[in-house]
């Protein structure tokens, strides 16, 4: 059977048990802070195992895609992978154990047609009702093996969730596969058995401290590794033998021009990068991008270390795209998106791929030396730390490399040198004392909660809960007073999703007091209903449990809802220009501004941004109607609504569409709690002022619309006529008079440019014959007065020209620095001479340094004054580099 066929016959076979089909979740776990990546079948299935959400059937089934960190290191030998499929059913408090192991066994036995006499069976130390079972399936006693947590005990997939006892299906690949003792059974670090089957019974919550309780029902959650399955079906030793990977492998041993099973360094070599290429491609897929933290880093560390094994097989030229391509031709029909997004993909492989070829073997080179100099076979943390930081080495890439030569590294001291760097990075953003004490504050009254209701009014009365003033709760708060109110409901809309908070004014109801509301914050994120206004008592007093009006800025609020229903136009055509691989990672809904953070390889060309902002304004004047819906979260997914990643929601959640009138496809439709307008024609113009990289892979567009884009044009064009004054033309011709000005002006920018080094060379002729002999070396020094750089290395090699050889070191004022270029000829080099050794103690008199080849260095220093003594310098330096 092939890899497809048994990934469907799994599938099948479950949804004839009742269960009901569940598409794999992204590799990015949606609402889940717990976990880095999707590492589990079940994990899109927690909030049903937790009774946090209802199951849509208490019978589900899936194929998952998923991503574990542990193993990388490990990828290349025959056991282990980073990216796998797991094939799962799952019990949401309905069948327990008794049926989970009739299943699987009727699986294995009947379907698969694997051998009865090859499968042993691992279980939970104490879980009696679970040896009963497989004796009843006919399972011997001898082949039921019992072992502890470390084992057969599951959980949770991050530092908090689900978890419970399990049994495994192992299968024995036989005596001459393992370590050859009689005492080898399932759980042996060998080789011999293979676990193919894990039915967890998670009957437990476990919190960050480890503590268990019950969940509310009995649930069953099972893996089924479609990888380690397809090997022992097929019988192959190792997956990478499959159909699953051999037309990869195939492709990168064509690409190094080696043959898979030829040797073993070459094999596990052409094994990782496979594997890697293969990952990458999925992980780019699911939305992560390449970054020095996070998921980021996890793909930067496996797309890096692929490179370096590209590198052992003679891969010197990008090649892991190739791979990819292989990678994605294998599984595109199981999963579209990689095809969907297979152009994306590629590019954010080649890009960073080309990023690490540039310092790759600089880097290889510098470890080497760092090996050569370390002591007792350890490579010091400072130095790991140098080559992630400057060549950007991930620390576990370094760790592997020295391994392979017999040295380890001092990870403490690595983690020491990224603790400075944050905390260097993190000094001028700390909190203050105040601030930490308003947030003990704020955690003290979180258990008060705000009803928004804002979404179709700007005003509204309430109650004040809650009192803030000189960092303490109060009961009362008078004229002149900063202060922070919490009330029971509000019309103002707290910041959130990128949207900043209203601001307007709270007015008691007596009337006699008055509050200038600026700003409106969560200032907790784990307490999403705990709003807080901010602003100053204007007149009279506000005190706790009195009622107020509460009315929110509508002009500024309109212009905040034009700039948000905006950015759903934005995200809609960049999708339709782009690709739909373009995803927001981020957005900032101002009253002014609109700003759209997303995921692209490539800067947006000027006819791109053309065609986008043709396509908003052209759903503008269609004057669409925005409408929003409150539905089930899973439903939402299931429609089509986009979510964005890290943002958390709720079991019930509000979908913003934007459709046509009588259209029953919306044109764009995501979650989103912010303000919008009724209808698009509301936002009048979008205007794109500004795009721009802000990180690999990472792009941001600037807007305004509605009045921000009024006010925009018309200060344009107010400049535009300005400068058509000054030019004494016609606004229409300002561009082509301007052109005519700026070619007349690189003109005489060239003329003069010419004449300096005319000037320049005129003045050097001074110093032609008036070099010295120092130990039989031609030698001249002198201060001229060149503009730049590029004009000191010109005369310095003029007159070294001119004097037939020899060594000439020049030193020039310019930039506000002392600046110094030293020349000599290849026969020098022999006798001692270094050009750029030499210039580095030269520049060191004036403060600096400088480097360079043997024939050519250059340097400079702050301290200008001193020059001539550097330059005086030179005679020494030469005499003792010539030497013998």
């Amino acid at each position: 059977m092939t890899s497809d066929q048994i990934r469907e016959m799994f599938l099948h076979f479950f949804e004839g048990k009742g269960h009901k089909r569940v598409p794999s979740s992204l590799l990015i776990p949606h609402e889940d802070p717990t976990l880095l990546l999707t590492s589990a079948g079940m994990v899109q299935f927690k909030a049903y195992f937790m009774g946090e959400r209802p199951a849509p059937s208490p019978r589900l089934t899936s194929c998952q895609k998923c991503f574990r960190t542990t193993d990388i290191e490990s990828v290349g030998n025959s056991k282990h992978l980073t990216f796998f499929e797991m094939l799962g059913n799952f019990s949401i408090g309905d069948y327990f154990k008794q049926e989970a192991i009739e299943y699987a066994w009727e699986f294995v036995i009947e379907h698969l047609g694997l051998p009865r006499e090859r499968l042993w069976i691992t279980i939970f130390l104490d879980d009696d009702e679970s040896f009963a079972y497989w004796r009843q399936l006919g399972v011997p006693e001898e082949r039921i093996i019992r072992h502890g947590e470390d084992n057969n005990f599951w959980g949770p997939a991050g530092e908090s969730g689900p978890c419970g006892p399990c049994t495994e299906i192992h299968y024995d690949l036989g005596e001459g596969v393992g370590c050859g003792l009689p005492t080898c059974i399932p759980g042996c670090d060998c080789d011999r058995f293979l676990e193919i089957w894990n039915l967890v019974f998670t009957q437990y919550y476990q919190d960050e401290s480890g503590s268990r309780t019950p969940l509310p029902k009995n649930n069953v959650d099972t893996g089924m590794g479609l990888e380690r399955t397809v090997a022992v079906v097929q019988g192959k030793r190792s997956f990478y033998e499959t159909d699953l990977f051999a037309p990869i492998i195939n492709k990168v041993a064509e690409l190094a021009g080696v043959k898979y099973g030829a040797d073993d360094k070459t094999d596990r070599a052409l094994r990782v990068i496979a594997e890697h290429g293969r990952a990458v491609a999925f992980l780019i897929a699911d939305g992560v991008m390449p970054s020095n933290e996070g998921r980021g880093y996890v793909l930067r560390r496996v797309l890096r270390r692929a490179v370096r094994f590209g590198r052992l097989l003679g891969l010197e030229q990008p090649f892991l795209a190739e791979v990819a391509k292989a990678a994605i031709a294998k599984m595109e029909h199981v999963y579209p998106e990689l095809v969907q997004n297979q152009d994306f993909i590629l590019k954010v492989i080649e890009l960073e791929e080309e990023r690490f070829s540039q310092t790759l073997s600089t880097g290889l080179s510098l470890l080497d030396e760092i090996m050569e100099r370390a002591k007792g076979g350890i490579i010091p943390g400072g130095e790991a730390f140098r080559l992630y930081d400057t060549y950007g080495f991930p620390v576990e890439l370094t760790a592997e490399i020295a391994a392979e030569s017999g040295f380890s590294v001092d990870l403490a001291g690595f983690e020491q040198e990224m603790s400075r760097q944050r905390e260097r990075a993190r000094a001028a953003q700390k909190f203050g004392l105040g601030e930490k004490e308003i947030s003990k504050v704020y955690e003290s009254l979180s258990s008060l909660k705000t009803e928004f209701r804002g979404d179709d009014s700007v005003k509204s009365a309430s109650i004040v809960t809650g009192l803030i003033a000189g960092s303490q709760p109060v009961e009362v708060a008078s004229a002149g007073e900063e202060v922070e109110v919490i009330t029971e409901s509000t019309p103002f809309y707290a910041e959130m999703g990128g949207q900043v908070g209203d601001v307007g004014e709270i007015r008691t109801l007596e009337g006699k007091g008055l509050i200038a509301i600026v700003d409106t914050v969560r200032p907790l994120p784990e307490h999403p209903d705990f709003i807080v206004h901010r602003g100053r008592v204007i007149e009279g007093r506000v005190s706790l449990e009195s009622w107020v009006s509460l009315e929110v800025d509508a002009e500024r609020r309109l212009d905040i809802a034009r700039n948000h229903t905006a950015t759903h136009l934005l995200h809609n055509a960049l999708r339709q220009v782009l690709g739909s691989h373009v995803r927001q990672m981020g957005s900032l809904v101002a009253p002014d501004r609109l700003r759209f953070d997303f995921s692209h390889y490539a800067s947006v060309s000027k006819e791109e941004l053309e065609t986008i902002q043709h396509l908003i304004n052209e759903k503008i004047r269609h004057d669409l109607v925005v409408e929003s819906k409150m539905m089930p979260f899973d439903q939402a997914i299931a429609e089509g609504a986009i979510a964005l990643f890290g943002e958390k929601y709720g079991d019930t959640v509000r979908v913003m569409s934007i459709k046509g009138p009588g259209e029953s496809e919306a044109l764009s439709a995501e979650l989103c709690g912010g303000s919008h307008v009724s209808r698009t024609g509301e936002i009048g113009f979008c205007q794109i002022v500004s795009e721009s990289s802000i990180g690999a892979g990472l792009r941001r567009i600037e807007a305004v619309t509605g009045r921000g884009a009024e006010a925009y044009i018309v200060e344009h064009f107010s400049t535009l006529e300005r400068m058509a004054q000054q030019l004494q033309t016609p606004a229409a011709e300002v561009e082509g008079k301007v052109t005519n000005i700026l070619a007349e002006l690189d003109s005489q920018r060239k003329r003069a440019a010419a004449l300096q080094r005319e000037l320049s060379k005129i003045e050097a002729k001074q110093y032609v014959g008036k070099h010295r002999i120092v130990n039989g070396i031609p030698l001249n020094t002198a201060q001229v007065s060149a503009p730049n750089i590029e004009e000191l290395r010109q005369i310095c090699e003029w007159l070294r020209d001119q004097q037939g050889g020899g060594v000439v070191v020049l030193g020039a004022d310019f930039n506000n620095r002392a600046n110094f270029v030293a020349m000599g000829t290849p026969d020098l080099v022999a006798k001692g001479f270094h050009a750029g050794k030499l210039v580095n103690e030269v520049a060191a008199v004036t403060g600096g340094r400088g480097g360079g080849s043997a024939v050519l260095g250059q340097g400079g220093g702050k301290d200008r004054k001193k020059i001539g003594e550097a330059l005086k310098l030179v005679d020494e330096l030469i005499k003792k580099s010539s030497a013998g």
